[in-house]
């Protein structure tokens, strides 16, 4: 059982004045994921920047975590990322 690290930053866009998610994409560093997520935020409402954590064989996940959060996210990103 490998364990495998993943960032990737989730943007949000604005549909009937509603926060839904957009385009994700994976980055290949921590500091990278913060960087494209800040920057990915001017352009667009929000983006998060996320750290998966999962089983490299089953792809059965061990834990997601919100890095931080730019811009404009909604209020229950959090807890969907839970199952919530």
């Amino acid at each position: 059982m490998a364990m495998k690290t993943t960032y990737v930053v989730q943007a949000f866009e604005l549909k009937r004045k509603r926060l839904v998610p957009g385009t994700k994409e994976v980055v290949g560093t921590e500091s990278g994921a913060l960087k494209k997520a800040q920057a990915v935020s001017g352009r667009l409402p929000g983006a998060a920047a996320l750290k998966i954590v999962a089983d490299d064989e089953t792809g059965e996940l061990e834990s997601v975590a919100i890095l931080e959060a730019f811009g404009e996210v909604p209020d229950d990103f959090a807890e969907s990322l839970q199952g919530g």
